[in-house]
């Protein structure tokens, strides 16, 4: 690729990239949008593992992410790539939590709960909440889910919401305080 190739693709947009992948299978496009957002992918990774591990990590969701981006319309990718390196560190804790069980039994250690173990008092760590979450997150119906999202996960403010969305101000402020409340029934449902 020559030098001014690489400066068209520095400055190009994220869906240009992404259409120009999707249409030619080149890495090349790929290897340019995810070089804009490693440091947030490392970011991530670093909140569940050690430096090396996060650096595998790093390699690992980019050659995931090469099948599924041909499977996915995205429209934002810094936070569609987000969760996809989330859940990709969550995968293999719970890969690498499953070996450990199968190795050592729980009664040779006494249950000890802590912040610093990232349990709760009921014994429920956070990766549970986030899944419980994401799978309550999907019962919602579309405008509350797609109004949480963007207000909750992407932080993004009530004028934005309205703005990407098209629904009306009030119908965000509405959609997102009802789905607060489903998600929190929801949970509250799992958890008993």
């Amino acid at each position: 690729m020559s030098f001014i190739q690489q400066n068209i693709m520095q400055d190009a947009e994220d869906a240009f990239l992404i259409r120009e992948y999707k249409a030619t299978g080149k890495l090349d496009f790929l290897a340019a949008l995810y070089q804009r957002y490693m440091n947030l992918v490392y970011g991530v990774c670093l909140k569940y593992f050690d430096e090396d591990a996060s650096k595998d990590a790093v390699m690992q969701i980019f050659e995931e992410l090469i099948g599924k981006l041909k499977q996915h319309e995205v429209q934002n990718f810094k936070s569609w790539l987000h969760v996809l390196a989330r859940n990709h560190c969550l995968m293999k804790l719970r890969a690498m939590k499953n070996k450990e069980s199968r190795q050592v039994s729980i009664d040779d250690h006494p249950v000890v709960e802590n912040e610093e173990t990232g349990h709760h008092e009921n014994g429920i760590t956070l990766e549970d909440n986030l899944q419980s979450m994401e799978k309550c997150l999907e019962t919602l119906p579309v405008e509350q889910k797609r109004s949480v999202d963007l207000f909750y996960l992407q932080e993004k403010s009530y004028r934005q919401v309205s703005d990407i969305t098209g629904y009306d101000m009030s119908k965000v402020k509405s959609y997102i305080q009802n789905g607060k409340r489903n998600l929190k029934i929801c949970m509250e449902q799992q958890d008993v």
